[in-house]
């Protein structure tokens, strides 16, 4: 029996293969490999796919699971964080981008209906698209991309009442305060629903369901519970992608959420690629061909407007001018959930035939230039930013700081003062180092302010900003910021205005070492190895290995810019004074009870070491701590005490102290 989708799988997938392993060699993003697939596959180009509706199916689950993985990694409390962003730059961009069109669009169309509909399809952007190349490139957790999520978010639930009101808008709709009012009561009893789940009954369902050690049986938990909470979502009228990103908020608040990331990354892998190859066969490369002129103006002009207004809308929550022209220029496309809209335009006569080809080749295209937006946008910033205008539009005055650090001398800056920069001060502020914080985030500066933390809102990159931090008297910088292009233009203004400071820089991935270095950069430390060389040095402590070979040989691995971790080359060789000592020794602890009958009996009595080989290294009584107890020492109820043993030997202690096993 012949299965079309089947064969249209096997064709979309070694297509894509052939492509995408091209465009690599030629450092073109896979997000573009997969929409010239689907415009070599589709109907428009070589006409290979012939199940077009099953393919779309497969892209709408791809969208559904790239949500929920984002909902996953995020938390309820991050999104609570984000709902400044949410409500005010959410509803901002919105507002103004159908405003403009609303205006823009007034000679192309003949009512007043249209024009805000052509708005509504306009002011949405791709969730998809956006966050998949955020993760890819690490920057989700960076100041522009949490905002350009947060807008985002608002996009998926505005995109609901945009539905509703377009029948409105043609005037064959119902009551619209009735409609918003039941729309709000359902959106109301999710956010109940959503706090109730992820608070009581989803850990404790997952607890049992781990207790059971399947894996299958874990799995097909995490897919039913993401994708019943979808169901229930369209179920009452709210979108499908919004139905996943609540139910990733929910597993996110378990403990499980890491384990249910692992298992559900390949199906959202390999779904979200039917969804770029599913937008690439609606372009029509003939109507492309024939009209490039107007279709490549009309792309232009909505990059434009809507990079111009995206960025006008995170100015206005008070990011400086940098941060709101990365996240603007990331959000300057047309977004998925258009064409579900534009589908409900069509039923109603809004749009059709050439202007519905000219809105999907207008998306297409900007989707497809949105790699390159994205990539570009920290280039395109940092120009705009040396232009001549006016600081309060930079937003890059922190004028209170000067007067408080012109009293600093041999201080610490810290620029970022997320998870890493909080400890950094708590530790400063407890060894009694003089430091300065410098952060971008406005709400963030004005509540640790309150705090008494001496922190105060500005953009690092600036130059202006970090010579007010009195830098030139400073004795180290601290960089702990997510933004890698941020963080090398930080460097080298540092290092331009003090070229004698000491810079430490966290970075996320090791490939920075090299290029941060050569900046100016002392200390380098990355995530993604620091934890493994801090579980290293915990191993061989275990393995009695001597403490300063395990320093030695960590230094060795630092200076080598972790070469030995990321790969076993041929060419490094062991380090000569390294050496595993004891193998076979375990240092174990035991509670004194009156199980085991040891009470008031002294280690000579005992005999430890005649009868099982073991010798009593220290025994702790309360609080106190006494090392090296002598023969005549009695033992007394609830002591602790620390014994050395080989392996074979512990079975007998076992036994001495009565212990079950």
């Amino acid at each position: 029996m012949e299965i079309k989708l089947l064969n249209d799988i096997v064709i979309i997938f070694g297509l894509s293969i052939a492509v995408i392993f091209i465009f690599h060699k030629i450092k073109i993003p896979p997000i573009i490999g997969f929409l010239i697939t689907g415009i070599f596959a589709g109907p428009y180009g070589l006409g290979l796919v012939k199940s077009v509706h099953e393919v779309e199916i497969l892209a709408e689950v791809g969208i559904l699971l790239l949500l929920f993985t984002i909902g996953i990694e995020f938390s309820i409390k991050d999104l609570l964080s984000l709902k400044k962003p949410v409500l005010i730059g959410g509803s901002l961009q919105v507002l103004l981008t159908i405003g403009v069109v609303y205006l823009i669009a007034g000679n192309f169309a003949s009512s007043t209906g249209e024009l805000i509909f052509f708005g509504f399809l306009t002011a949405l952007s791709s969730t998809a698209i956006i966050l998949k190349l955020y993760v890819e490139k690490a920057e989700i957790d960076t100041p522009h991309g949490r905002t350009a999520l947060a807008i985002l978010i608002f996009q998926d639930i505005i995109v609901v009442p945009m539905m509703l009101v377009t029948p409105l808008l043609a005037g064959a709709g119902g009551n619209l305060m009735t409609e918003i009012l039941l729309l709000l009561g359902k959106a109301i009893l999710v956010v109940v629903a959503v706090f109730v789940g992820a608070k009581y009954i989803v850990p404790n369902a997952l607890l049992q369901i781990a207790r059971t050690r399947s894996r299958e049986l874990f799995l097909i938990s995490i897919i039913v519970i993401c994708f019943g909470i979808v169901w229930l979502t369209s179920s009452i009228g709210l979108s499908l992608a919004l139905g996943a990103f609540l139910a990733g908020l929910i597993i996110s608040e378990s403990e499980y959420s890491h384990q249910a990331l692992a298992n559900i990354l390949p199906f959202r892998d390999v779904f979200t690629s039917f969804f770029f190859v599913s937008i690439g066969m609606l372009l029509n490369l003939e109507y492309v061909a024939d009209n490039l002129v107007l279709v490549a103006v009309l792309s232009l002009s909505v990059i434009i407007i809507k990079s111009v207004l995206a960025t006008g809308a995170v100015s206005i929550l008070g990011f400086p001018l940098r941060t709101a022209l990365i996240t603007g220029i990331g959000l300057g496309q047309v977004g998925e959930f258009s064409f579900i809209l534009a589908k409900t335009g069509q039923t109603y006569g809004f749009i059709s035939g050439e202007l519905y080809q000219a809105f999907l080749s207008v998306s297409i295209i900007t989707m497809a230039a949105t790699p390159f937006l994205i990539s570009g946008a920290p280039h395109i910033a940092n120009l705009l930013n040396k232009l001549p205008l006016p600081q309060k539009l930079k937003k890059e005055g922190v004028t209170p700081v000067q007067a408080f650090c012109e009293k600093l001398e041999d201080h610490l800056v810290i620029v970022g003062f997320g998870m890493n920069g909080t400890n950094l001060a708590h530790a400063s502020r407890a060894a009694k180092i003089p430091y300065v914080i410098i952060d971008m985030n406005p709400d963030r500066v004005r509540s640790e302010k309150a705090k008494g933390e001496p922190i105060y809102y500005g953009d690092a990159t600036s130059p202006e900003v970090v010579e007010q931090t009195n830098i030139h008297h400073a004795r180290i910088v601290v960089i702990a910021i997510n933004d890698p292009a941020a963080t090398r233009r930080i460097v080298t203004n540092i290092k331009l205005l003090n070229p004698d400071v000491y810079t430490i820089v966290r970075t996320r991935f090791v490939k920075e070492i090299p290029q941060l270095k050569q900046l100016g950069a002392h200390e380098v430390i990355p995530e993604e190895f620091e934890t493994a060389v801090e579980i290293f040095a915990r191993v061989m402590t275990k393995y009695m290995v001597p403490q300063n070979e395990i320093f030695q040989f960590i230094d060795n691995i630092r200076a080598e810019n972790y070469k030995m971790l990321r790969s076993v080359p041929k060419d490094i060789s062991p380090f000569r004074g390294f050496k595993i000592h004891f193998p076979d020794i375990e240092i174990l602890t035991y509670n004194v009870n009156d199980a085991c009958g040891l009470t008031d009996k002294s280690l000579k009595e005992i005999d430890f070491r005649n009868k099982c080989g073991a010798t009593v290294l220290a025994i702790k009584r309360e609080k106190e701590v006494m090392s090296n107890p002598g023969a005549d020492f009695k033992l007394q109820q609830d002591d602790i005490i620390f014994i050395m043993a080989k392996h074979e030997k512990i079975a007998k202690l076992n036994e001495i102290f009565a212990v079950n096993t």
